[in-house]
């Protein structure tokens, strides 16, 4: 299969969650690779989270706004990019109820000014040829909305049925990257994920604050009767097959990644504290500590993933077993 051989990366998003595990995987992976980590250190973001690769001259960060066009068009032409893998988005389902003006303006506007900026500088001021560039859009499996206790998991012809402003917003920069792939040619490809978990992931999310209610002896928060299911998914696993499409996905197609890893809410809260006990066993039982609270509005019951389409054209598939991926989480939190 000819691949796509990127020779430097913008990543935004990439003091993030996710996006700092990509740039660290992709620096310790490719050793003529450079760079560009784009992020405005929002709350989400952390320097922290880049520290092993802080002083490698092939990573250079920038903090910066993806909604700054001259800024991202600066970076574009100073460093001669070749890639974009856009991560950085507003991503926090309970945040985009609370307040779902900054989704928008981040996930629809941001995405749409970056577009832009690769749409100049590599199709009108470069003239690329679309097999030497790439723009990679990150996504999530919750623009399908949800699945009922029987229904077959997401595909990438699943329709679009997003439900929360979070959701809504991600899928309106799905429908931008294909809409400038469909009318300007731009050399794109998009891949939806489920629920992501490992090292750094902000504190807010579900399994850092299980955890951290555990050390802490502090209460489990549980939506509702904590049977609301998440497909979980490794962040190196996400990592890898990002780098696969990048490097090898079909122009102009969806992929799902996913773990085939269904977990309600309870039963992974359970699970994590009887990992706690092992750990701590004079505060055991930890799952006397779940509390059940008040219902997310519109809080979506289900999510899964289907993903043959990356398994069958691309050969990835997800290698850490949640046993190892959930040893490794509590240990980087712990220290």
């Amino acid at each position: 299969m000819n691949s796509f051989q990127p020779k430097c990366i913008l990543v935004t998003g990439g003091a993030g969650f996710i996006g700092s595990n990509f740039v660290c995987y992709l620096l310790q992976t490719y050793r003529d690779l450079m760079i560009v980590n784009l992020d405005k250190l929002t709350y989400a973001g952390s320097m922290d989270n880049l520290h092993e690769v802080a002083d490698l001259p092939r990573h250079v960060f920038v903090q910066g706004d993806i909604g700054d066009a001259a800024l991202v068009g600066s970076l574009l032409a100073k460093y001669e990019v070749d890639a974009v893998v856009h991560f950085a988005a507003e991503s926090h389902v309970d945040r985009s109820i609370r307040g779902p003006a900054a989704f928008i303006e981040t996930n629809v506007v941001g995405t749409f000014t970056l577009l832009e900026a690769v749409r100049q500088y590599w199709l009108e001021e470069k003239k690329l040829a679309s097999h030497l560039c790439r723009f990679h859009h990150i996504s999530t499996d919750e623009v399908y909305g949800t699945l009922g206790p029987n229904d077959a998991p997401f595909s990438e012809l699943s329709p679009y049925l997003p439900n929360s402003p979070y959701s809504a917003s991600k899928a309106g920069s799905d429908h931008l990257v294909r809409a400038y792939a469909h009318t300007y040619q731009l050399p794109v490809t998009i891949s939806n994920c489920s629920n992501n978990y490992g090292p750094k992931q902000h504190s807010e999310k579900f399994i850092p604050t299980v955890i951290r209610a555990c050390l802490n002896q502090k209460s489990i928060p549980i939506y509702g009767d904590g049977s609301n299911i998440r497909d979980w998914l490794y962040v190196e696993d996400h990592c890898r097959a990002v780098d696969q499409v990048l490097r090898q996905g079909r122009l102009n197609r969806s992929y799902n990644i996913g773990a085939s890893n269904e977990w309600s809410n309870l039963e992974l809260a359970e699970y994590l504290a009887g990992c706690m006990d092992e750990r701590y066993p004079d505060h055991r039982p930890h799952d006397r500590l779940i509390q059940y609270v008040k219902d997310r509005p519109g809080h979506d019951w289900r999510y899964a993933i289907n993903d043959d389409r990356i398994q069958s054209e691309l050969g990835w598939k997800p290698l850490c077993s949640f046993e190892e991926g959930i040893a490794k989480t509590i240990a980087y939190f712990v220290k």
